[in-house]
C-alpha cells in the first residue's frame, strides 16, 4: 500500500480504527474521519506509534450533516491530490426516530446518504488516480430490509431496528448501482458484512434492551481486528483489484438478499438520494 492514500470514515473506533491501523502498517497514507477532534487526534497518534508510520492524519466531520460532508470533501481535496481507497464505514442505529440537521431521518442520513454524498464528491481524485476502490460497510441485517419509497424516512411508521436493516439494504443497492455507473473508469465499488463485532455501536441509545446487548454482544462477537478483515482485504488485496459491484462476507463474494439485486429499485433510490443530497452532478447514466 506504499504510495496509496486511504480515507476511512468512523476511523476512531472499532472496525474503522482497526482497518486504518492495518492499512498504515502496510505503508499507506491514511486519513481517518471522526466527530470528536480530541479523540481523532489521540487515535491518530496511537496509529502512528503502533504502525511506525507518520503518514496518518485526521479530519473532523459529522457525517449526518450534508454541510459537514461537503466541507470534509473540500478539505480532503485541498490537502490531498490523490485518493485510492474510500472506506465508508461510519454508521449507527437509532431506536427512536430522530432527524438530522437537514431534517432527514438520522439512520438514513448517516448510514446511506453519507455514503452516497461523500463517494460522489470524492470521485474526481479517485478516477484521476485509478485504479481506486470504494468500500461500503453494510450488514447481513440488509436481508430484513425493505426500500419503501412511501415510508423512506419512517414518517408513517418507525420500528426500533427496521430502519437500520433498510439502510444496510440501501448500502448494497447503492454499491451495485455506483459500480454500474463507474464501469470502465478503473474505480471499483464493493460492499461487505463484517460479522457481529464488538464495538461501540448502538451505545448512543437509551433503554434496558440496549444495555443488555452491550453486555451480551462482547461475549459472543468478533474483535474489531477480526471484524475488519474483509474491509482490509477489499482495500488492499490484488485479488479484488478488478472486482466490482459485489457483496463480501469473510473475504468471499456472497449473494445478498434478493431485494438487494433489484436494479429498478437501485436506480430509483439513486435518483431520490441525489435529490435529497442536492447533488445535481451525481454520476450520470453511462452512454
Amino acid at each position: 500500500m506504499n504510495g496509496k492514500v486511504c480515507l476511512v470514515t468512523g476511523g476512531t473506533n472499532g472496525i474503522g480504527k482497526a482497518t486504518a491501523h492495518a492499512l498504515a502498517q502496510m505503508g499507506a497514507t491514511v486519513v481517518i474521519v471522526g466527530r470528536d477532534a480530541q479523540k481523532a487526534a489521540r487515535v491518530t497518534e496511537e496509529i502512528r506509534a503502533a504502525s511506525d508510520n507518520q503518514n496518518v492524519d485526521w479530519l473532523m466531520a459529522d457525517l449526518s450533516s450534508q454541510q459537514d460532508i461537503r466541507r470534509l470533501a473540500a478539505e480532503f481535496k485541498t490537502k490531498y491530490s490523490q485518493l485510492h481507497v474510500l472506506l465508508n464505514n461510519a454508521g449507527g442505529t437509532f431506536t427512536t426516530r430522530q432527524v438530522s440537521v437537514d431534517g432527514i431521518e438520522m439512520t438514513f442520513a448517516l448510514n446511506h446518504l453519507a455514503y452516497f454524498l461523500l463517494s460522489n464528491l470524492l470521485l474526481e481524485p479517485m478516477i484521476a488516480n485509478a485504479p481506486a476502490r470504494i468500500i461500503n460497510v453494510s450488514s447481513d441485517a440488509h436481508s430484513g430490509g425493505k426500500i419503501d419509497f412511501e415510508n423512506l424516512q419512517g414518517e408513517r411508521s418507525y420500528s426500533s431496528f427496521g430502519p437500520y436493516g433498510n439502510s444496510k439494504l440501501a448500502n448494497i443497492l447503492f454499491t451495485i448501482e455506483l459500480a454500474r455507473r463507474l464501469e470502465g473508469t478503473g474505480v471499483t465499488v464493493n460492499a461487505l458484512h463484517p460479522g457481529l463485532t464488538s464495538t461501540g455501536f448502538g451505545k448512543n441509545n437509551p433503554g434496558f434492551l440496549m444495555k443488555i446487548m452491550g453486555v451480551v454482544i462482547p461475549l459472543v462477537a468478533r474483535s474489531p481486528e477480526k471484524g475488519a478483515k474483509t474491509s482490509i482485504y477489499l482495500a488492499s488485496s490484488p485479488e479484488v483489484q478488478s472486482v466490482t459491484g459485489k457483496y463480501f462476507v469473510d473475504c468471499k463474494v456472497t449473494q445478498p438478499a434478493p431485494q438487494a439485486a433489484d436494479s429498478a429499485v437501485a436506480r430509483r433510490l439513486w435518483d431520490v438520494s441525489a435529490e435529497m443530497a442536492h447533488l445535481a452532478n451525481a454520476v450520470p447514466e453511462m452512454a
